[in-house]
Parts: structure tokens; sequence; C-alpha cells
């Protein structure tokens, strides 16, 4: 786990997020906790729960930014789910233990390209001395100095690139599966059984010759290879150890299941939910094919805008596992061109890049940086706010000629005020703006 101090984190999380500097810090603090107790030594340790989180704020705003970058920097696991996808057991829908299930996936998914990265020089060599074999094998009678020699001529040119679109035959053995349509995937997960990999060992393996190019070949033997040389039992573990104590699962429209109100539909499940989910918030040991997985050190950030509904809706015991709340303000004009210049992934960086591909050079002044901002500020104040998301309606409509004709234009392209009006007055004057906007 990297080892930020709660300033730096929240630093980090600024060149990616505008403004909301209440929520910043407070998921700085409960990150930092995490670092915290693994230096806690002796039994404490595992009595020290995480700080769970609510994020109470309309669409747009950061909220599953500031989750997303918190475990980027975190190098943890992370899963984002909406709350509304899962219904009350008995109900059809998804149940809340496929949350855990899929968070060690992602682990397991994560420690393997890891350990990828570390075996790859490794089976790349293995893999062109294979390409080598299938190249140039060895014939009957043929010295030893000599097949040396030609072997050498040959891994020149395999590394020149030469051979690169010669047509090879390469073996490969795969496992002839039989077809199951009996159980569902998520079924044999409950039951902690992965049908594939149990027919994979107990099934002959069957040989095929595959035709491809030199370059395809080697890329395929690598990743064999790689395979090979991954200790998955290892991989695993290292999995399970990452998940459990800094994995990180954000539940979005937490409060589209907070409502208690007895009606038919959709709502009646609402507070079903909630307590399903509170075992695995709680802590508790979810069977997965990887293995058991206790939640108990999982961090839970929840997220919703509550119009309807607020924290308190929650049921008690729920709202007693996420103490930390913070809300996050609407967006202004300002923040708007905040947004459009300052972040690394800023969206008009985003455009400048895209266009530069095609050799334009798209120059925005900062006077059409305000106007975009006022105009993406009105539409929201006008229909729906979907707060910073507008802005990506109102540039692409704006840039939509000279995206179109980019491939024509080349040189610089200089984008101002009176062109932003020119392009998005006739949009902002008809009566039923939503219609034309989004």
């Amino acid at each position: 786990m990297n080892e930020l101090t709660p300033k730096e984190i929240v630093k980090e999380l600024d060149k990616y997020i505008v403004g909301q500097d209440k929520a910043k810090r407070a998921v700085a603090i409960s990150l930092r906790n995490r670092w915290r107790r693994q230096m806690v030594s002796g039994d404490l340790k595992d009595e020290i729960y995480p700080k769970n989180i609510i994020l109470i704020g309309p669409t747009g705003v950061g909220k599953t930014e500031i989750a997303r970058r918190l475990a980027k920097l975190a190098d943890a696991p992370f899963i984002k789910v909406e709350a509304s996808k899962f219904t009350e057991v008995g109900y059809v829908g998804r149940d809340v233990e496929s949350i855990v299930r899929d968070l060690m996936r992602i682990g397991v998914q994560m420690v393997q390209k890891e350990e990828s990265e570390k075996v790859k020089a490794r089976a790349r060599e293995i893999a062109e001395k294979r390409l080598l074999d299938y190249l140039l094998p060895m014939k009957k009678g043929e010295e030893q100095n000599s097949s040396t020699e030609s072997r050498e001529k040959m891994k020149k040119m395999l590394e020149d690139g030469i051979l690169d679109e010669r047509m090879i035959e390469i073996e490969s053995r795969e496992t002839a599966m039989p077809t199951i349509e009996i159980f569902s995937g998520q079924g044999l997960e409950e039951m902690g059984i992965d049908f594939k990999e149990m027919f994979s060992n107990m099934m002959p393996k069957k040989t095929r010759r595959k035709k491809m190019t030199v370059k395809d070949a080697r890329e395929f033997l690598a990743a064999q290879e790689v395979s090979r040389l991954i200790d998955m039992e290892k991989v695993t573990q290292e999995a399970r150890t990452r998940v459990e104590n800094s994995g990180i699962v954000f539940i979005d429209e937490i409060d589209k299941i907070s409502g208690r109100e007895k009606s038919q539909g959709p709502d009646v499940s609402r507070e079903g939910v909630q307590r399903d989910l509170l075992p695995i918030v709680e802590g508790t040991t979810v069977n997965t094919k990887f293995g058991p997985i206790k939640t108990d050190h999982i961090l839970f950030i929840g997220a919703g805008a509550f119009h309807v509904s607020k924290p308190s809706d929650l049921i008690p015991e729920m709202q007693g596992r996420f103490p930390i709340r913070e809300e996050l303000t609407s967006l202004s004009r300002e923040d708007f061109i905040r947004i459009l210049t300052e972040p690394k992934n800023a969206l008009i960086k985003q455009y400048n890049a895209l266009l530069a591909t095609e050799e334009v050079d798209l120059q925005i002044s900062d006077d059409a940086i305000g106007e975009i901002a006022r105009i993406a500020q009105y539409i929201n104040d006008q229909t729906e706010n979907i707060g910073a998301r507008r802005l990506h309606t109102v540039l692409e409509k704006l840039l939509e000629e000279i995206s179109f004709d980019a491939s024509d234009i080349k040189g610089r392209v200089d984008v101002d005020a009176s062109y932003v009006n020119k392009r998005l007055d006739p949009i902002m004057q008809k009566e039923d703006l939503s219609r034309y906007i989004l």
C-alpha cells in the first residue's frame, strides 16, 4: 500500500478533481488510516475497522471520480456497483455477495498483471527459442555447429522483424471441454466450485495446429509461457490479502434503496436490500471460486444525490456502518472553467490531443472557455443538472464541425467567444432546450 500522507493524497486528487475539498480530506484520512492499521502490531490490528463514508451530492460533481482515483492511489482492488441493481433475496436481480466475488476477480487480475510484467522478459526468451524450433527444426544427421550457426542467423532475422509476415504452423494444446448449461456461473461461484477448472484437469488435452504469422506466433507463445511461469496459488493468496485489507467498494445510488415507504413494484425490496448489504458492510465471509473472503476491512464508500430521501432514511444499522458523511457542492461557472483547463485529463486537453493526431492545432481562447462554462451552467439550470457531464455535451456540439472536417483542415484553428456563440446560440434559443442539447 502506498504510504502517502493525507496532504499528499489530497494533492494527487487535486490533479483530477476540482473543488470538493471536504470530501477529499475525508477519503484521504480513510486511506491513511488503512496504512496506519497495517503498522499496528498485536491483536488490536484486527479490531480496527475502516470508517465507511457516504458522499452526498448531485450527479456529475465528482463522487465516483474521487473513489476511483483513491483506489488508483492506493493500488487497491476497486469496484463500482449501483445499489439499485440489487434486490432482496427472493426477488429477481443480483445478490449482494456478487460484489465481493467480482472484487476478488478484479484483485486476481490486478496481481496477475503485475506478475506477468515480472516474467514477461523470461517468457519472451523462451517463446523465441520455441519459435526458432518451429522455423528451423534440426534435421537428422545435421551437425550441432551448423545448426547453431543457422539458428543465430535466423535469430538475427527474427529480431530485425524480417520474418514477421512469414506464415508458420504451431502446436496448441487445448482441453476438450463439454458444454454445460445446467448451472449459472453465479450459482457455481456461490458453491465455491469452478467447473471449468475442474473439467480442464479431468479432460484429455487435445493438440491442434494453428497457422499464423511469425509476429502473432511470438505473442501467442509468449502468452503461453507467461501463464506457465506465473504461480497462480501465489497470485490468489496475494489478491486475497489485498482485497481483504485494502479493497474499496463504491456503492452508487445508495439513496435509491433508502426509502421506507411501503409500495408495490421495485420499492418493495428497498429495505430488504439494505438488510442483505448489512452483513457484508459489517463483516462476513463470502465464498468465491478463489476461496473464502473476509469483508471486515474492506472500505465501503456510498454515494447518492439524496434529493427525495436523506441518509437518516437508511435503516439504523446501515447508518451506523457509514459514520462519515460529506456533502459535495454543486458546480459553479468558475468550477466549470477550472474543470475545462486545470486537471491532468481536462476536456480541452483531451480534444487538443485528439485533433493533434490529424495535425490540427486547436486553440480555444480564455473568453471562449468562459462562454462554454456559462452555457453549460445555463443548461444545467434550465434542464436537468448533470454537473460536469454537461461540458461533454456542450463541447461535442461546439466542436462537431471541426471534428468532422479535421482531416481536411490541418494547421491552426482558433475558437473564440464569438465562434462559441455562433455555434451554440441557435440551440440556446430553442424552446425545448433538453430535446436539442441532450
